[in-house]
């Protein structure tokens, strides 16, 4: 190995323990993450409802055709709401099963 090899290979060593948490990033990361499940998910999964009765009552005022697509529609936008739910409930709960046994606490502060 060259001498330009050993320094390149010093000076990345000397970065990687110089850094003083490796894992600050990733824990902040996560928490974010946890914060933006536990603000966001709710708002839209009420939106979503709100959005589903308002088109289920519009496809009610049209043609069969349009009613069942309608219908089809507002059963999607529950379907996706349930889901919102689920992952504003369950989310921070498996946020903290995976990253347990590492050094990131996850406490959606």
């Amino acid at each position: 190995m060259n001498a330009l090899g050993i320094f390149i290979s010093v000076v990345m060593l000397l970065s990687v323990v110089a850094a003083d948490n490796p894992l600050s990033k990733v824990e902040s990361a996560v928490n974010d993450l946890c914060v933006g499940l536990k603000t966001m998910l709710p708002v839209a999964a009420m939106l979503a409802i709100v959005l589903a009765g308002v088109i289920y009552a519009a496809g009610q005022m049209m043609g069969a055709e349009t009613r069942a697509r309608a219908n089809v529609w507002a059963t999607a936008a529950l379907t996706g709401a349930l889901i919102a739910i689920m992952m504003a409930v369950v989310g921070p709960a498996v946020l903290n099963i995976i990253y347990e046994g590492q050094a990131v606490d996850v406490g959606c502060s």
